[in-house]
């Protein structure tokens, strides 16, 4: 599988609203920090630095279970690669 390890059993689907990008990921949460456009908190910062804000853009879609976390990831797989389905 592309997006997720082989044999999830559960994962989310997730949509961004900055860059609307759709992509699975195994943490099931109703907001995640977009993997494309969004950008994970350093928290090691100097005493004189402001801390930065998280962005969570990516909002989920649906909770996938069972054979449609597999389903979902290939086809995601497929129009990432504009269809060459020969590396799968």
């Amino acid at each position: 599988m592309y997006y997720v390890p082989d044999g999830t059993k559960r994962c989310g689907f997730y949509e961004c609203t900055e860059c609307q990008s759709r992509f699975l990921d195994i943490r099931v949460a109703p907001k995640l920090v977009c993997p494309y456009c969004g950008e994970e908190v350093d928290m090691e910062i100097g005493p004189d630095d402001d801390i930065p804000a998280s962005s969570e853009s990516a909002v989920l879609l649906e909770m996938l279970e069972g054979d449609d976390v597999e389903k979902y990831d290939t086809l995601l797989s497929l129009a990432l690669t504009g269809g060459d389905y020969t590396w799968i």
